[in-house]
């Protein structure tokens, strides 16, 4: 099978989606009857880029100024598609949101609908992109792959669609993120000014969504000296309006207990999740939740909100919390600093759960999905 993969989200530094187009594509090379070309935006490969466009972080920004910005770009994107195929290809997957036009099978990734619980966290000419083309997008396509049962099932009932017509693909784990002995992550330590398992971890865009001011509540109410001991560090992009919460942050940043480090090199972030004393995803809404599988896989218990799809990320190894109970999480944070055997619980149930997930199985389904798109 000859599979046109879009693999646009690459240009940009890569967050959720573009990790998972990443791993797929490498998972993928692992079928014996699937051929992938990427369509990068600006021509096709074989071939992963190995980091972002030069440039692309400041172009973002310039098209939510440009009106019809967004309209004009998917116009010259769907030019370069038609005009780029070297050779006839059997299917089309689609990653991120809506596909473009294709006169064969068609699969989506449908990651989330966040758009529609929160579409505060889009720009609004993008959202209103979204809003225009993700019917069109999912009628399109034969299949619509998700990461969780709890998008397929938000998906199907929203669309009206029958269940047949959606694929559960849990996403898997990178293999950087395991278990790692305190003297293989020291330098990464001391550049951040911290000790083996003596902070916090919070990873994610800083965005509303994200709900990182719960973080930052529940580690500003920590006694003095534990706030000292465990300092709360943020990983992460600039996202849309993180103005929400700037006060909050510059406070806590100006007291010195919270370290916003933004977008780190992927192999940093795995030795911070691997040494951190637990991670703290306390997000509103996730279609899966990628950070809370890696830390789990990294030997870090973790503390999450019982929304969306992310229990059957973390199973019985979470620590669930409210998410407006800053309350809550401090004394969950209190007692995985206290309370050692739970700690050690915590970190056995996170090892178990992380084995559940791989890339080599999201890979397999999709597979299947491709063969089925195509009716075999």
């Amino acid at each position: 099978m000859r599979i046109a993969l879009n693999a646009r989200i690459l240009q940009a530094p890569r967050t959720g989606i573009g990790h998972y187009v990443a791993e797929l594509v490498n998972a993928l090379a692992g079928e014996p009857d699937i051929e992938l070309s990427l369509f990068h935006g600006w021509g096709w490969s074989s071939s992963l880029p190995d980091a972002a466009m030069p440039g692309y972080s400041r172009l973002t920004p310039l098209l939510r100024q440009i009106p019809g910005a967004y309209e004009a770009r998917r116009w010259l994107t769907q030019k370069r598609f038609d005009q780029g195929r070297s050779r006839a290809i059997d299917l089309y997957h689609e990653p991120s949101l809506w596909p473009l036009s294709f006169d064969g099978p068609t699969v989506i990734t449908l990651h989330d609908l966040t758009h529609l619980h929160y579409p505060e966290t889009q720009p609004p000419a993008r959202l209103r992109e979204i809003e225009r083309r993700l019917a069109d997008g999912v009628q399109q396509a034969q299949l619509i792959l998700t990461d969780s049962q709890y998008i397929a099932d938000e998906a199907q009932d929203y669309f009206a669609l029958p269940a047949e017509r959606f694929v559960v693909a849990p996403l898997g784990v990178a293999a950087r993120f395991h278990p790692r002995e305190p003297e293989a992550i020291d330098a990464v330590l001391k550049a951040h000014g911290v000790e083996m398992r003596e902070y916090f971890l919070c990873v994610g865009t800083l965005e509303p969504r994200k709900n990182l001011t719960l973080a930052l509540r529940a580690h500003a109410q920590l006694p003095e000296a534990l706030r000292q001991r465990f300092p709360l560090l943020i990983v992460g992009m600039a996202g849309w309006q993180r103005e929400q919460f700037s006060d909050e942050l510059h406070q806590a940043l100006a007291k010195g207990h919270v370290c916003l480090l933004g977008y780190l090199p992927d192999e940093q972030v795995a030795q911070l999740l691997a040494g951190a004393r637990a991670l703290i995803f306390p997000s509103l809404y996730e279609g899966f939740g990628l950070p809370v599988l890696e830390a789990m896989a990294s030997g870090t218990p973790v503390i999450l909100t019982r929304r969306s799809a992310m229990p059957e990320v973390a199973g019985v190894a979470g620590n669930y919390i409210e998410p407006d109970d800053p309350d809550g999480l401090r004394d969950v944070m209190r007692h995985l600093i206290d309370d050692q055997t739970l700690w050690q619980a915590c970190r056995k149930a996170g090892l178990q759960q992380a084995r559940l997930f791989s890339w080599e199985r999201c890979a397999k389904v999709t597979a299947r999905a491709y063969r089925q798109a195509m009716g075999g």
